[in-house]
């Protein structure tokens, strides 16, 4: 049986390594915490990121790059997106030519600004490889309980894209092929911006009718920023854009809701995130996201209030206000 490696043992990681562990294939895990290899090694159980959930025995987790890399035909990256280049140029040494990457981490990497698969091509500019991305709207706790789930994958070999949808696949995980890359990885990234947005709406009471200006609002500004950077309109409302949005936005298992919630409260940021386990990814990519509008003079007016929120000490109830009082114009 094949061989798969993943890199990442956060909720997301560990749920995705025991899909495919429990479909048959031998998964390679790397952990990037010791004391939690060890307790996935002796215990089963990833009790840091998805506790409750019995791991198959056919998940091996380690804490060596080279073990987790070396000989894979398929290499699944899930590591918080600020790491990712780190984490990569670390493995890249083991990671053989030809090698299938699907990409399943979701963000903009600050800074360079980048897209994760425009990092990757950085990264790895010298190999030769298929990437993919896999995106939408899954909870890992859902999904590992085998709650029906559908998502998004994408590829540029229509091929090669089906042989890795056959992989994924299970009667509880369904996945639609998608050919424009860059679209679902900005729309995994982006949504989480609009979900902090809609947490501190929802922390203010300001009701489900602000909501849902604010989700179909918020999906316009995402869809103008992709659009601009080379991605299809459709994909923003399919499962990688609306379908991902309309989940983290409504849901109180989305920690990117959670944070915008926190912050309506008066909590900091800084203690929000210090008493936080997981990445709320949409925290670094509002910074991301804000300074790309800027560069391609891009109006994100969601967006730019979030960003204020986060870090510029704007009051979130003044917020609210002004984007209500903005200039009147056609939607």
């Amino acid at each position: 049986m094949e061989k798969i490696g993943i890199i990442g043992a956060g909720s997301w990681g560990t749920t995705l390594a025991n899909l495919l562990s429990e479909k048959g294939f031998l998964v390679d895990l790397w952990v990037f915490e010791h004391e939690l290899f060890k307790i996935i090694q002796d215990k089963s159980e990833n009790t840091y990121y998805l506790p409750g959930i019995s791991l198959s025995n056919n998940l091996n987790p380690y804490t060596s790059l080279e073990d987790v890399c070396k000989d894979k035909k398929v290499l699944i990256l899930v590591t918080p997106s600020h790491v990712l280049r780190e984490v990569l140029q670390k493995a890249s040494p083991y990671i053989k030519d030809d090698v299938s990457l699907v990409i399943a981490s979701k963000g903009i990497e600050y800074g360079s600004f980048l897209p994760l698969n425009l990092v990757i091509k950085e990264v790895l500019s010298n190999m030769t490889y298929d990437l993919f991305c896999l995106s939408g709207p899954s909870f890992a706790g859902e999904v590992s309980r085998k709650i029906p789930t559908a998502v998004a994958l994408s590829g540029e070999d229509e091929g090669k894209t089906k042989e890795i949808q056959k992989i994924f696949s299970t009667p509880y995980f369904r996945i639609y092929t998608n050919k424009d890359l860059l679209g679902v990885a900005l729309g995994g990234a982006l949504k989480n911006i609009i979900a902090i947005a809609v947490g501190v709406s929802d922390g203010l009471g300001l009701g489900f009718s602000t909501r849902a200006a604010l989700i179909t609002r918020g999906l316009r500004e995402i869809t103008r920023l992709g659009v601009r950077l080379g991605a299809e309109v459709s994909t923003f409302s399919g499962l990688a854009g609306l379908g991902d949005l309309v989940l983290t936005c409504t849901s109180d298992l989305s920690r990117n809701r959670t944070v915008g919630k926190r912050l309506a409260e008066g909590v900091s940021l800084e203690e929000i995130q210090s008493g936080m386990k997981m990445i709320a990814e949409g925290i670094i990519c509002t910074k991301s996201a804000y300074f790309l509008a800027k560069k391609h003079n891009i109006d994100m007016p969601v967006t730019e209030k979030v960003y204020q929120i986060l870090y510029e000490n704007l009051k979130p109830e003044q917020a609210a206000w002004e984007l209500m009082g903005r200039e009147l114009k056609e939607e």
